[in-house]
C-alpha cells in the first residue's frame, strides 16, 4: 500500500505531504488545484510508470513536471500496514537533462497490491504484482510505448476508454493483452462458471440499491456488420438493453466491475503459475468517483467499493484513494469513517497571499449530517447551499436587516427578489417577515 507521499517543487504547490490511511482516503478541492495530479503521482509511486507513457491512446496521466529552475523530488513510503519492517522509503529526483524521474531499487515483494486506477476520462490503468514489474533502467520500449522485459512482461496494463470494451493489444496486432469487456463477458457467460458468477456478484455489490440491481441478460446483436454476441442488462423497467447502449453512469460501473474481475482472475492464474502467494490487497485510485452517477448511487458507491473485494476473497483488503466534488459522497461515509484507518485531504487556494498559493490540509472528519451542510463546509467552501442568485439576495437581505437607513421602498424591491429565489416554505421567510413587519417596511402591501 501507499503509506506516505511528499512532493517538493512539483505540482501546484512548493510542497505537499500526505500520510495516507490504510483504508479510505478522500481528496477534495476546487478544479485545477491538483486532485487528479495527486492520483497520477500515487499511481506512479506504486508502479513507476505514467499511464500516458504506456499507452499513447490516452490523453491524460502524463508525467508530472517539476517547477522550473528548482530541484524537484518525489518521496514516498510503500509497505504492509501491519509490518513496519516491510516498509521501504523511496526518493526520486528529477533529472532535467534526461527529462525523467530517477529510477529506484526496491524489494521484489514490497508492492503486494493489485492497483486499479480509474481516470476521469473513462480510461483505466492496472498493475499486477504477479504479471507486471518495475522496469529496470535501460529497458527497451516498443512502438506502443510498452517496456519489453526479458521475460516478456510489461510494466502495466493501460486501457483507453474504447480499449476497455474492445480489447487491449500491441500495435502490431500479434499480442493480445486483454480481450475486452464485450468478448470476455460473453465468454464467461457462455461458460457459466465461477468467473461469470463473480462478475454478477461484483455487479450486485456495485448496484445502487436492491430495487435497481445490475442484472445480466441474454446476448443480442446490435448490427448486421457486427458478429459479436453483445452482453445485455435487464433494466428495472423490464426492457433488455445492450451494454453498449447503457447510460454513462452504468457503463462506468460496468467497466470498473469488469476490470476488477479481470484483474483478479488473471492475477490468480499468474500467481499459481509462478508458485507465489496472491496479493493481499487491492488499491483503488478513482478520479471523480461520483462521475455520471445519480445521487442515490453516489450515496452507496464508497461503501460498495470498500466491500466489493470481499466478494472475491475474504483475505484481501482494500486501500481506496478517491477524489470527489460530491457532498453526497462525503455525507455517505459519515456512518463508517474511522480516523484510525481513513483520511480526508482538502486542497484550497489561499488568496490572502500574493501570489495566491495552493495549500493541502489533512482535515479532521466531522459529521455534518444534512448534505447541504457539507456544501458550506471546508470541503466546498460555499457561503450558502443555494443558487448563486439566492446567495446574493440573501446577503443583501442580511445587510438590510441591520441597516438603520433602509427604507420601505427598497425593502419591497428586496422582498420581490426573495420571492424569485426562495421557496414558499423556506425557513428564512420567518426571520425576514418578522423584521420587515416590525419595521413597517411591507405594511402598505399587505
Amino acid at each position: 500500500m501507499l503509506k506516505h507521499l511528499k512532493l517538493t517543487n512539483v505540482g501546484p504547490a512548493p510542497e505537499m505531504e500526505l500520510e495516507f490511511g490504510e483504508r479510505l482516503n478522500l481528496l477534495t478541492g476546487d478544479n485545477g488545484l491538483g486532485k487528479s495530479f495527486l492520483l497520477d503521482i500515487a499511481w506512479w509511486a506504486l508502479t513507476e510508470k505514467w499511464p500516458a507513457d504506456i499507452n499513447h491512446n490516452i490523453t491524460i496521466g502524463s508525467m508530472a513536471q517539476p517547477n522550473r529552475s528548482k530541484d524537484a523530488e518525489i518521496a514516498f513510503v510503500l509497505g504492509d500496514p501491519w509490518d513496519i519492517e516491510s516498509r521501504e522509503h523511496i526518493s526520486c529526483s528529477f533529472n532535467r537533462r534526461s527529462q525523467s524521474w530517477g529510477s529506484r531499487s526496491h524489494k521484489h515483494d514490497i508492492q503486494s497490491s493489485i492497483v486499479i486506477y480509474s481516470l476521469a476520462d473513462g480510461s483505466f490503468s492496472i498493475w499486477d504484482p504477479a504479471r507486471n514489474y518495475w522496469a529496470p533502467k535501460g529497458t527497451r520500449v516498443d512502438s506502443f510505448g510498452q517496456n519489453t522485459l526479458p521475460s516478456g512482461r510489461i510494466p502495466a496494463y493501460v486501457f483507453s476508454q474504447r480499449e476497455v470494451w474492445d480489447g487491449l493489444q500491441y500495435e502490431d496486432l500479434r499480442h493480445i493483452l486483454c480481450n475486452g469487456l464485450i468478448r470476455d463477458w460473453a465468454g464467461w457467460q457462455k461458460e457459466g462458471k465461477k468467473t461469470f458468477k463473480r462478475l454478477k456478484t461484483v455487479l450486485k455489490v456495485l448496484s445502487p440499491s436492491e430495487d435497481e440491481l445490475i442484472t445480466p441478460g441474454k446476448f443480442t446483436r446490435i448490427s448486421l456488420n457486427d458478429s459479436r454476441d453483445i452482453p445485455t442488462l435487464i433494466m428495472p423497467y423490464g426492457q433488455i438493453v445492450p451494454v453498449l447502449h447503457a447510460s454513462s453512469g452504468i457503463r462506468r460501473i460496468l467497466a470498473l466491475a469488469y476490470l476488477i474481475v479481470w484483474a483478479w482472475e488473471e492475477h490468480q492464474r499468474a500467481s499459481e503459475l509462478l508458485g507465489e502467494r496472491p496479493a493481499r490487497r487491492i488499491t483503488f485510485l478513482i478520479d471523480e468517483v461520483e462521475s455520471h452517477l445519480h445521487p442515490k448511487w453516489q450515496r452507496t458507491i464508497i461503501a460498495a467499493l470498500l466491500s466489493v473485494v470481499k466478494s472475491l476473497s475474504k483475505n484481501v483488503d482494500v486501500q481506496l484513494i478517491v477524489s470527489t466534488h460530491s457532498p453526497l459522497v462525503l455525507a455517505s461515509v459519515e456512518p463508517f469513517f474511522d480516523a484510525e484507518k481513513d483520511a480526508w485531504f482538502d486542497l484550497d487556494l489561499n488568496t490572502d497571499e500574493e501570489p495566491p498559493r495552493v495549500e493541502l490540509t489533512k482535515r479532521e472528519f466531522v459529521r455534518h449530517g444534512d448534505v447541504s451542510n457539507w456544501l458550506t463546509s471546508e470541503a466546498f467552501d460555499l457561503r450558502r447551499a443555494r443558487s448563486k442568485e439566492a446567495e446574493d439576495v440573501l446577503v443583501a437581505t442580511a445587510e438590510a436587516m441591520i441597516d438603520e437607513n433602509f427604507d420601505a421602498k427598497r425593502a419591497k424591491e428586496l422582498d420581490s427578489e426573495l420571492r424569485k429565489v426562495l421557496s414558499d416554505t423556506d425557513p428564512f421567510w420567518i426571520r425576514w417577515m418578522y423584521i420587515a413587519e416590525k419595521k413597517g417596511w411591507l405594511s402598505d402591501s399587505r
